[in-house]
């Protein structure tokens, strides 16, 4: 063996016992964690859980080392929480324990601790404080949000007559008509779907969502300060962000010209209020970069949730055409055996009482719970009853394959969960 091969081996055998030595250190420091599954240096249990749906394999592990316990995301450990007391101790008892927003290095390099989602501390409950009283207060004079929301559901049904009963894809429709309710919520006006602009912001935020969510994009966050110096998907994320931000400066800006005294209060102008009322406080939270993340967050959480949430819908409708459904979010605690009889079986009737009416269960939380509790949940339930009512009501959905043989699996979940594309084909009830 010559000495180029000798020092390759031995270059090989020292960084081998570096990222030992790292790893045991790291398990030492952390010994005091609840036992979970076996772990490999440097990766952890990466390799354990299904990237398509890391749900489905913590629920898994739940059922062996009990309801709480540690993986390892790479050289990080983290403390999963499974089952309905388990999450609601965590999220409602102990909700001062648990509050604060843990970091994903992806998103704190988009916002910098600033905006709604991504704070913590004394900013965080300012921003989400105004946030839940502004969407609360938003449209109560005319037009309200609910007038919003049938006003896009009729331009939703128009659209999707057009396709003159032949398949197609409902992806863009949705997202259209969910972006159009955030920009009503965030900025008071609302975008053809032919507009240039709607279509560049949500092709950004389609691409940004499918990176975050894909391998690579759970790589990056594992790796950031590594991912850093190298090309790959996420140079992308970051340059979306970039202009995504630079369309929200625009509109903001356009918002404070236009600004009238007694004017619509949407969100924007809700907070622009705030930072002339509060201009004088050096605590104040209330400023242009706090405002721009936070209809960034509003933006990205409220198009895509949502608009991913009918689609799912839409697809269960399809494969299941008699019945109806509610999307399970917080996936251990939806199928959490000792909560719910027979959790895997689709069975929409355990959601209403025995006249019909649904029913309020307490273990059902899929806008989560406690202080972190998702601050959109009313204007998602409003649009996802109101849109997918009106295409109930004015469509048959039909799909062009087989029931039995579509797959509602998702393509990935991770930030996000990305669902598989599908045709349908709509045909219209008589009534309509």
């Amino acid at each position: 063996m010559d000495i180029t091969a000798c020092g390759v081996t031995l270059a090989a055998l020292m960084l081998t016992v570096l990222l030992l030595l790292f790893s045991w250190k790291a398990r030492l420091r952390h010994s005091r964690l609840p036992p979970g599954p076996p772990a490999l240096p440097f990766l952890g249990n990466t390799l354990q859980i299904d990237k398509r749906a890391p749900d489905q394999s913590l629920i898994k592990m739940s059922k062996k080392y009990g309801s709480v316990f540690t993986v390892w995301l790479g050289p990080r450990p983290a403390v999963v929480l499974c089952g309905f007391e388990t999450v609601k101790e965590a999220l409602v008892t102990r909700a001062d324990n648990f509050g604060a927003r843990g970091t994903v290095p992806s998103i704190s390099k988009i916002t910098n601790g600033y905006g709604i989602a991504s704070s913590n501390g004394r900013r965080s409950l300012q921003l989400r404080s105004f946030a839940i009283t502004a969407l609360r207060n938003f449209g109560k004079e005319r037009p309200t949000l609910e007038d919003f929301i049938q006003q896009e559901a009729k331009c939703l049904v128009d659209v999707f007559r057009r396709t003159k009963e032949l398949p197609f894809d409902p992806t863009f429709q949705l997202t259209c008509a969910t972006a159009n309710i955030m920009c009503a919520v965030v900025f008071g006006n609302r975008f053809e779907y032919t507009d240039s602009k709607l279509l560049t912001l949500l092709d950004m935020i389609t691409e940004n969502m499918r990176v975050i969510s894909s391998p690579w994009g759970q790589l990056y966050d594992l790796l950031p300060s590594i991912l850093d110096y190298f090309p790959g998907p996420h140079n992308r994320l970051f340059e979306n962000a970039a202009k995504i931000k630079g369309f929200l400066r625009e509109m903001i800006q356009s918002h404070k010209e236009a600004r009238t005294a007694g004017g619509p209060q949407d969100f924007t102008a809700s907070f622009l209020s705030k930072m002339e009322e509060e201009k004088g406080d050096p605590r104040s939270e209330f400023n242009d970069e706090n405002l721009l993340l936070s209809t960034f967050n509003l933006f990205l959480a409220g198009t895509d949730t949502t608009s991913s949430t009918m689609r799912w819908g839409i697809l269960l409708f399809l494969k299941f055409p008699e019945g109806m459904i509610v999307i399970p979010v917080l996936a251990s605690v939806l199928y959490d055996s000792s909560c719910w009889e027979s959790p895997e079986t689709f069975s929409p009737d355990r959601f209403l009482d025995e006249k019909g009416r649904l029913k309020e269960i307490e273990a059902f939380m899929p806008f989560s719970a406690g202080n972190r509790m998702c601050i959109g949940e009313k204007v998602a339930q409003m649009q996802l009853f109101l849109f997918l009512t009106a295409l109930l009501q004015s469509f048959t959905l039909r799909s062009p394959m087989d029931p039995h043989a579509i797959d509602i699996s998702p393509l990935s979940s991770g930030f996000s969960t990305l669902h598989r594309p599908y045709q349908l084909y709509c045909v219209p009830r008589k009534s309509a």
